[in-house]
């Protein structure tokens, strides 16, 4: 989703990335790193704390609740979406940024009607807990409070 779709929208439009991008360009680099370490640090924590991987057909067989995934439901979705608007930036290909705009959508509509449904049926009340906490897609930080909280405990 983030090489291979990218790679054929340049070749079926014919642009071809520049040698030297100036500033705000290397600005999509920087992007397409962050993304990549945010997919390291989930695909880790999966594999370690959820005993699984992304992959479909071996799920976490736990919540995953650490890691990246205290700050965003989605860290692996959000690393695509980061990834592709990084190629778009560095490539200013009118086709990613079309693609990247489609994928978003597909990506949204994929966790609200099939994934988060499966994994309230899978986990049930600590998903909805979980939910609750933590957003689907814009970080947010613990707060001061919820430090505070956790402490009183």
């Amino acid at each position: 989703m983030t090489v291979v779709i990218p790679y054929l929208l340049l070749a079926l439009t014919g642009a071809s990335p520049s040698a030297r991008p100036p500033a705000f360009r290397l600005f999509g680099l920087v992007l397409i790193f962050f993304g990549a370490l945010i997919y390291a640090w989930s695909v880790w924590t999966f594999t370690f704390v959820g005993k699984g991987t992304p992959a479909p057909f071996d799920p976490p067989k736990e919540l995953v609740v650490k890691g990246p995934f205290r700050y965003v439901r989605n860290p692996i979705y959000v690393f695509i979406i980061i990834v592709l608007v990084g190629e778009a930036i560095l490539l200013q290909n009118s086709a990613l940024v079309i693609y990247t705009a489609l994928a978003i959508l597909f990506l949204h509509l994929w966790v609200v009607f099939y994934e988060e449904p499966t994994l309230r049926k899978r986990f049930g009340k600590s998903y909805e807990v979980y939910c609750a906490s933590v957003s689907r897609w814009f970080p947010r930080l613990p707060s001061l409070r919820d430090k505070t909280r956790r402490r009183l405990r």
